[in-house]
């Protein structure tokens, strides 16, 4: 974060000042906007990419069509992300001015760096998003958040304390179809909501534990950070040799897909229903694990949620290459909602209903979707760009769309959902003091897990 005293914003200042002085004497004629307007150079947002694999690389390149910020930094320990990454930067701004880092430390410890992406694999998260905050650093990271739900709530007091700007990746609240379902729903258009269904896709089975040298541009040390210390094996970073990357579904390094595609249209059921988090609530059901291979995250749940207000919620795993399950059979939605992709979200009231998903956005009634709302209803925030809005964000000095609050209450739905399949027990979620009530086992798995000393994060 720039506040008017910091050096970056001075630096800004005392550039765009002596360039508008410099020019008025050489060009007594027309300047370009471009050199002296809002989307000067001396003017633009300079941000950090810390994490530029495929995902970052789609991140990144929002961030380099947006003409008042310069990509700056590029920060990875793999090799063959770096040079495609660099490959990018240098065509989208054609020069060879991006900076290359090995260490996140090295890039947030720059005074030019005013915002960072943080797009690594899921256990980098947190510590470097901590990291970043700590800096004063904004910050897009993406999604899902933390390996524990302590892990989120350091993120969130460190983010609050340093007035930092936060935008989780869950992009689906910048696109119109997801808000409008949203605003029907909270402004009363379907009757009083008496249910949610969510789905995403489930983690993969499978993948390699025999043990193999790590690809020679790989920092693979680095790569496991606070993770234990455990040996590379056959696509566990990169889609190589004919096998897909597995560390998404393996719990040393992430939750699985519970979390890493469910946190999506959860993150809507928590849009459309913020209440859902207030007071005590009931989580319960079944989860499949694989029992070999290096992927052990949950290949299919049916989670449910009995909030205190009254609305429950269903939450389901759809198949991605496992066994079919009953838990993952979604020919009952199939029927009352029509045809549905592998992930979505649908809110049930007394009067009608709302499904969504990326591909659609369908209402029972049908004219719902020609709905319109005045002064005195609720009207999210209008988005159509997630980088857009983010770094409008940061010079309004206001939240973004998915600030670090409702990002952290979407989070605990995904970590709520995978403890509950992993004890087999019904749960009691106190939203106000954030702990399981009267449940010792189930606190402790909201804890920091175990981490090796060197990366340890405090």
């Amino acid at each position: 974060m720039n506040t008017p005293e910091s050096p970056a914003l001075s630096r800004r200042h005392f550039l765009k000042s002596t360039a508008v002085a410099s020019a008025a004497l050489a060009l007594p004629t027309v300047i370009p906007a471009s050199v002296l307007g809002a989307n000067a150079p001396s003017n633009r947002l300079q941000v950090g990419c810390i994490g530029v694999g495929p995902q970052g690389r789609g991140d990144m390149s929002n961030f380099l069509a947006q003409r008042d910020c310069r990509v700056l930094a590029l920060c990875d320990v793999s090799k063959r992300n770096l040079d495609e990454a660099v490959k990018m930067a240098n065509a989208a701004y054609k020069d060879n001015g991006v900076v290359i880092l090995h260490d996140y430390r090295q890039l947030l410890a720059r005074k030019d760096i005013d915002a960072v992406l943080i797009a690594t694999p899921d256990h980098w998260h947190v510590p470097i998003a901590l990291a970043a905050a700590r800096a004063g650093k904004d910050m897009y990271v993406e999604k899902p958040m933390g390996l524990s739900v302590q892990e989120d709530q350091m993120l969130r007091k460190v983010c609050q304390q340093k007035k930092v700007i936060f935008q989780f990746g869950t992009q689906q609240r910048s696109s119109q179809q997801f808000r409008l379902a949203c605003e029907l729903v909270r402004n009363g258009r379907i009757g009083k909501l008496k249910h949610i269904d969510v789905w995403s896709a489930a983690s993969k089975p499978g993948g390699s534990t025999a043990p193999i040298a790590a690809p020679a541009d790989l920092d693979y040390e680095f790569w496991l950070g606070p993770a234990p210390e455990m040996p590379y094996t056959l696509g566990k970073a990169y889609d190589e040799g004919g096998a897909w990357k597995t560390w998404w579904y393996n719990y040393d390094y992430a939750l699985g897909f519970v979390a890493g595609w469910g946190v999506h249209p959860l993150d809507i059921a928590y849009w459309g229903h913020p209440a859902m988090m207030k007071g005590v609530l009931e989580v319960a059901g079944p989860g499949e694990f694989p029992k070999e291979g290096a992927c052990n995250t949950s290949v299919a749940w049916d989670v449910n949620f009995q909030f205190a207000d009254g609305v429950t919620l269903q939450y389901r795993g759809t198949g991605n290459g496992a066994a079919p399950s009953p838990m993952n059979d979604l020919s009952g939605w199939q029927k009352k909602y029509g045809h549905i992709v592998d992930h979505g979200t649908a809110f049930e009231g007394a009067d009608g209903w709302v499904v969504v998903d990326r591909t659609q956005i369908r209402t029972s009634p049908e004219n719902l979707v020609e709905a319109k709302f005045g002064d005195s209803d609720v009207q999210l925030i209008k988005s159509s760009n997630h980088v857009r809005n983010f770094l409008d964000a940061i010079k309004s000095r206001k939240p973004a769309i998915c600030p670090i609050e409702d990002s952290v209450q979407a989070d605990i739905l995904c970590h709520l959902s995978d403890i509950a399949t992993r004890l087999s027990r019904k749960l009691k979620w106190d939203g106000a003091k954030e702990h399981f009530v009267g449940d010792a086992e189930a606190n402790q798995r909201l804890k920091l897990r175990k981490q090796r000393a060197k990366w340890a994060i405090k």
